[in-house]
């Protein structure tokens, strides 16, 4: 009969292993030395930074505004009648040539008118000749009626004739005097008559031509509202020309867009009566016109023509007016169209460079100052004055000397005298001294 095992010796069978694994344990860390305590040292921030540029400096100003001919003619009837002549491309949008002939309205009215006044012209003076050729036989008759006077009152004296006879003859005297007089006072009026009768074949001569329509210059053709056979009155807009020599642009820019061209230039002083030429000789204004085609920005250099008579008190702007010559002539298929009525198009007013700036990126300046790693690499707040800013760019009057390296990165918290780590960002180095550089 076998005996059972008890309890414990299931329980003494357990210690070797668990001694054993203890034994390992401690043979495998007994090599290894415990781990160093770290030092903890003060934290570095990573930033970007740029040097401060110093650059010359192109100001500008830009605003945005419709082109528009510089010049548009209607064409208005200055008489009535139908119209029998059209011209086939007479038609919005085409474009047609000085002297072409547009548009003929019936001119046999004013054929007649004129033929009428040649012919009562000409009966005019078939009188005054008439009138002349009487003058003269009336003038000798009352010569003679005056010395048959003269004879009667000498016969009358030696008794010979009687009083009657004197009567008789001053009565033939009278008579010949007033018709003298009044062939006089019909040749007096012939000159008045020919005034008046020269007056009306001028206006028949003037309506003949204006009967015929032409174009006083290269012009597109807008908004046409006549046809072939419609009956015109005087006074009524037949059509539209637009000019194609010259187009222009009215923007309106912003007072202190406008006050950084005149900067730098303490000694100038504007003369009203020469402000176009100044403003294009003295301070190189240099407009550029742009239209952007989606993927591609059209560019049209300009000329400065004037600026508005008065500024605009809710947005604070004036207009500026800006001129392109010749755009048909400045067509380059799929890059530039031509310059057309009602394109919205950008004008950037460029002046003449500035002196060497101090540039910063525009959102590097915060509060009136802008934050540097100095030559430790610590963080500093710099005060400095901004004389103006121009797109992404502020110029720096003064506060900053060039080189020094002004934060570009957002920095939160951004404690005064902590350590950073500055890396230079090249790219917008780049950028920034690109932008110096064209002003644009």
């Amino acid at each position: 009969m076998r005996m059972k095992r008890s309890p414990l010796w299931r329980k003494l069978l357990l210690v070797p292993p668990i001694v054993l694994g203890v034994l390992a344990l401690l043979w495998i860390t007994a090599g290894k030395e415990p781990p160093a305590t770290a030092q903890r040292g003060e934290p570095t921030r990573t930033v970007r930074v740029i040097e401060a540029l110093e650059l010359d400096l192109i100001p500008t100003a830009e605003g945005y505004g419709p082109a528009r001919p510089a010049r548009v003619w209607e064409a208005v009837a200055q008489v009535k009648g139908r119209v029998i002549r059209i011209h086939p491309r007479l038609r919005d949008g085409e474009i047609l040539a000085e002297g072409t002939e547009l548009l003929r309205i019936d001119p046999v009215d004013y054929e007649l008118a004129l033929a009428e006044t040649e012919a009562e012209l000409a009966e005019l003076r078939v009188q005054e000749q008439n009138a002349r050729a009487s003058l003269a036989i009336e003038t000798r008759n009352l010569a003679l009626a005056q010395q048959d006077l003269e004879r009667a009152r000498r016969l009358v004296q030696k008794g010979t004739t009687s009083k009657s006879a004197v009567d008789e003859a001053e009565r033939s005297v009278l008579g010949a005097s007033a018709a003298e007089q009044n062939l006089k006072n019909t040749l007096a009026l012939i000159p008045a008559r020919r005034k008046v009768l020269q007056t009306k074949s001028a206006r028949a001569e003037r309506d003949l031509v204006h009967s015929l329509i032409r174009a006083p210059f290269d012009l597109r053709v807008a908004d046409l509202k006549v046809e072939a056979d419609q009956f015109v009155s005087v006074g009524q807009t037949l059509f539209a020309g637009d000019a194609v020599d010259r187009v222009e642009i009215e923007v309106q820019v912003a007072m202190s867009a406008l006050r950084r061209l005149f900067l730098d230039r303490p000694e100038f002083k504007l003369d009203p009566a020469r402000l176009r030429e100044q403003l294009t000789t003295m301070l190189g204004f240099s407009p550029l016109v742009r239209l952007d085609l989606g993927n591609h920005q059209a560019e049209w250099e300009a000329q400065f023509v004037r600026f508005d008579d008065a500024v605009d008190a809710q947005t604070r702007t004036m207009g500026v007016v800006v001129a392109v010559d010749r755009p048909y002539d400045k067509i380059i298929p799929g890059y530039r169209p031509p310059l057309s009525k009602g394109m919205f198009v950008q004008v950037i007013l460029r002046g003449k460079s500035h002196q060497a700036r101090i540039l910063v990126p525009r959102a590097a300046v915060r509060d009136g100052a802008v934050m540097v790693a100095d030559q430790d690499h610590r963080l500093r707040r710099r005060p400095v004055t901004v004389l103006f800013s121009q797109g992404q760019i502020s110029v720096i009057e003064q506060g900053l000397t060039p080189g020094e390296r002004v934060l570009v990165s957002d920095l939160v918290p951004a404690v005064e005298g902590m350590l950073l780590q500055p890396i230079i960002d090249k790219e917008l180095v780049a950028v920034l001294a690109a932008a110096g550089g064209d002003g644009s």
